[in-house]
């Protein structure tokens, strides 16, 4: 699995052959949360609010790179590439 990006304590990951609709997981504090990227909305598992928004503040700058990560995510052997964190 993939380390796309780390910020806050929060880890974003992106695996590969995953399914629609396009998505990452967010990791904080021991808890998974599947994060919609063309809408920012919670899918499934559950985190704070606090880490939700900054994921979603993350994913509004970076979408365009983070949907070409999905799709590359999509190819037999992906070539994944890192995302600025939030600052």
């Amino acid at each position: 699995m993939p380390r796309i990006s780390e910020f806050f304590g929060i880890v974003i990951y992106i695996y590969a052959k995953e399914h629609l609709p396009p998505h990452l997981h967010a990791i904080y504090q021991g808890k998974d949360a599947m994060i919609d990227i063309t809408t920012g909305e919670l899918i499934k598992g559950k985190i704070s609010r606090r880490a939700l928004r900054l994921v979603q503040d993350w994913i509004e700058i970076h979408q365009k790179d983070l949907l070409e990560n999905f799709e590359e995510s999509q190819k037999d052997i992906p070539n994944f590439k890192k995302i600025e964190p939030l600052k």
